[in-house]
């Protein structure tokens, strides 16, 4: 076997294995109870949507979407609108000790969730934040501004400076030359920024549950999760559930993938 083919081998096996999953839960959700619960498992569906109208209708998934996208919307705009000058002032201007600034952006953004979830409850109940959609956006943004920061900073490095230089001959001041020229420049570093920003807070779930306790102003992740009864577990629900909630999300990234690669390998090579 030549080098090519294993290449090929080990890149078909690992799609294969990541896409398993996803496979198996469209595939479960056009089925109906009986074939769910046949012995041994069937592979193809009836094509029945039933399970697509109970979780839409009887379990209020709806509301669960609507509550994803005014977070997660939200979440992206404030995130941008604080990253974008920050990430600007870090690439352009001569601040001492930028790198350490960008290594401990970099570290913050590895805290892990559990280490800062008593400090984010406590200051949430102290200014009203519990049980609000408002209250959530908070920490989705301080979470993921370090890693917006970081996208931002590489791509606006990446841009020539003299052409900025031009724009102040030519009589733009600094925010009309960061609107006019820096800002349509970088948008494949922006539009990256707030896609990953965008899959963050869609997919979030252990804040979601803290800061979320009412059935009215949960998320997607929390409320599926909340599918599970007593004593039953609704595959067939859950499985086209699972699927409304990441069709979106894939369609995004595949529509969308050679501005996510070029604003993730900015700043890699230097020439």
């Amino acid at each position: 076997m030549n080098r090519r083919f294993l290449l090929a081998l080990g890149i078909l096996t690992t799609v294969g294995l990541s896409l398993l999953p996803f496979l198996w839960f469209l595939l479960t959700s056009f089925k109906s109870q009986a074939e769910i619960e046949a012995t041994p498992p069937t592979w193809w569906p009836s094509g029945s949507l039933g399970f697509y109208r109970s979780a839409l209708f009887d379990h209020r998934l709806f509301d669960y979407v609507g509550n994803s996208i005014v977070v997660a919307g939200s979440t992206t705009v404030l995130a941008l609108l604080i990253a974008i000058p920050a990430a600007y002032a870090l690439a352009r201007l001569a601040i001492p000790g930028k790198q350490g600034i960008l290594a401990v952006l970099l570290c913050v953004s590895m805290f892990p969730q559990m280490a800062i979830a008593g400090p984010v409850w406590r200051l949430l109940d102290a200014i009203g934040g519990l049980n609000h959609r408002w209250g959530l956006v908070l920490p989705y943004v301080a979470l993921t501004l370090p890693l917006a920061i970081w996208i931002l900073a590489s791509f606006f490095k990446e841009l020539p400076p003299e052409l900025e230089d031009a724009a102040r001959v030519d009589g733009c001041g600094p925010w009309t030359t960061l609107l006019r020229i820096t800002l349509p420049l970088a948008a494949p570093g922006i539009f990256t920024a707030a896609i990953l920003v965008l899959i963050y807070a869609w997919n979030e779930f252990f804040f979601a549950l803290l800061i979320l306790t009412q059935p009215e102003q949960q998320t997607l992740p929390v409320g599926i999760a909340l599918f599970q009864g007593e004593f039953t577990m609704p595959w067939g629900e859950l499985a086209a559930a699972s699927v409304v909630a990441t069709l979106p999300l894939i369609l995004v990234v595949l529509l969308c993938q050679r501005w996510i690669v070029s604003g993730l390998s900015a700043g890699a090579v230097k020439g």
